[in-house]
């Protein structure tokens, strides 16, 4: 029967969400039930893309994200795929109406990652952030909103400003893997040979500001979503603070973590605020 099948492919992309994300997999735990399975069939779908152009060194890299990106296509046209997480995303664009722009506008940036290793303008890195994280999160908010238009128009802004502070703070947190063994270089005007606090300053502020604005939005999702978007606000928050109070120094040599007690403590924090209606 389909349903088997479709049932062993929204299990692969929550395997793949646990087993990738221990952070994004707690927070999107929090999602009500009824939108949860369409948040890992996202995060499975793009970590899949992902994973092709960052880890799969020794394999034809281009050919195995062509195929990749042909057979995203023929799922979505023929709304099935023998390859479980493409048969899983493809339920959800086609559940949610997620417009090929979105999906199209993340791939561009996934294959940027090929063969580009620095971002050189302003332009060019607000580009590859619009692909790589803010048409996640747009993706996600069509889930949260459940097709309504007006909800996700108002939201649309907020949402990309917290997808793009997700990525930024990846990049920083990720500043010492992606220099030194992809030869990457995302922010700009900046010589990760000579990162020092001046320049993590400025890099910080900006995300700061783009978690303000996306806070003003996560106080305006259903409540179907609220909690475990907050959860994942929280958490990166924590992670940005940790950055923040670590010297330029380090995190150019190492790579800097949340344990999972202070995830935890974070979530124990957050559900205390979302009870008490502080967001």
């Amino acid at each position: 029967m389909k349903t088997i099948f479709d049932t062993v492919s929204y299990s692969c992309s929550k395997i793949v969400t646990t087993s990738y994300s221990t952070s994004f997999s707690l927070a999107t735990k929090m999602l009500s039930d009824s939108i949860r399975q369409d948040i890992y069939n996202i995060y499975g779908f793009v970590r899949f893309a992902d994973e092709i152009v960052d880890t799969f060194h020794g394999y034809d890299k281009e050919t195995l994200f062509n195929d990749f990106e042909q057979d995203m296509y023929k799922a979505i046209d023929q709304k099935i795929s023998l390859n479980p997480i493409l048969n899983a995303f493809q339920h959800t664009v086609h559940q949610y109406k997620i417009p090929a722009v979105l999906y199209e506008a993340f791939m561009k940036s996934m294959r940027l990652d090929l063969h580009k290793t620095k971002y050189l303008t302003d332009q060019e890195y607000k580009d590859y952030i619009y692909g790589s994280a803010d048409v996640v999160g747009l993706m996600c908010l069509k889930v949260f909103v459940n097709g309504d238009k007006d909800a996700y128009d108002k939201l649309k802004g907020s949402a990309m400003r917290l997808g793009s502070a997700f990525q930024k703070v990846n990049f920083l947190r990720d500043l010492k893997a992606d220099f030194e063994d992809l030869s990457r270089s995302y922010f700009p005007n900046t010589d990760l040979n000579e990162l020092n606090e001046e320049s993590k300053s400025i890099i910080i502020s900006e995300i700061e500001e783009d978690f303000a604005k996306g806070l003003e939005g996560i106080h305006k999702l259903p409540i179907e979503a609220k909690f475990g978007v907050y959860t994942a606000y929280k958490y990166y928050n924590k992670l940005l603070n940790k950055l923040k109070e670590t010297p330029s120094l380090d995190i150019k040599n190492a790579r800097i973590r949340v344990p999972n007690y202070q995830k935890f403590g974070v979530l124990a924090k957050s559900y205390v605020d979302y009870r008490l209606h502080l967001i």
